[in-house]
């Protein structure tokens, strides 16, 4: 059973706690879980599963420091199209997604049409992967990049808001 993604799943006092520490640190085994949210074992795998099938966990993952594996350059790029059609938009976002290089796409509004946040090894792969992606993309009317010289903050974390008690 899946959940329409625009559809909205009611959270208590619980699922934020579970959430919460998931966050954080999702290798938790579902006893550690569920000592820590203050909830049973049963109970706690009972929640990630819906939590998990409702969409609401979409995936849970490693995240690696490409910095400590391989030298890193990360460019964030403005995309403007010469064609925002929204069959043109949908096109340039499902060659984004087959693009390993980019690792996120948003359509954006007023500006650009899309923000690039761009992984690539050093200067030249960048410059080979802008020759074949943005060059190879005949609707691609500027490309505007920025290299990061310094990432201050990187988190993955949503902020969690506590559902409304009954008393307000």
């Amino acid at each position: 059973m899946t959940v329409a993604a625009s559809t909205r799943i009611e959270l208590d006092d619980t699922d934020h706690r579970i959430l919460a520490l998931l966050q954080e640190n999702s290798a938790l085994t579902n006893q550690e879980l569920a000592h820590l949210s203050h909830t049973s074992p049963a109970t706690c795998l009972r929640r990630v599963r819906r939590l998990v099938e409702t969409g609401v966990i979409a995936r849970q993952v490693a995240l690696l420091d490409a910095s400590r594996i391989r030298p890193s350059l990360t460019a964030i790029v403005e995309i403007t199209l010469d064609q925002q059609a929204e069959e043109h938009l949908s096109a340039f976002e499902m060659a984004a997604q087959a693009e390993t290089a980019i690792q996120q796409c948003y359509r954006v509004s007023q500006g650009p049409d899309f923000v690039l946040i761009i992984e690539v090894v050093d200067m030249p792969a960048y410059h080979a992967l802008a020759h074949r992606f943005f060059t190879g993309q005949k609707n691609v009317r500027n490309v505007r990049t920025f290299f990061s010289i310094n990432r201050a903050k990187f988190d993955t974390r949503i902020a969690l808001t506590p559902p409304a008690s009954a008393t307000d």
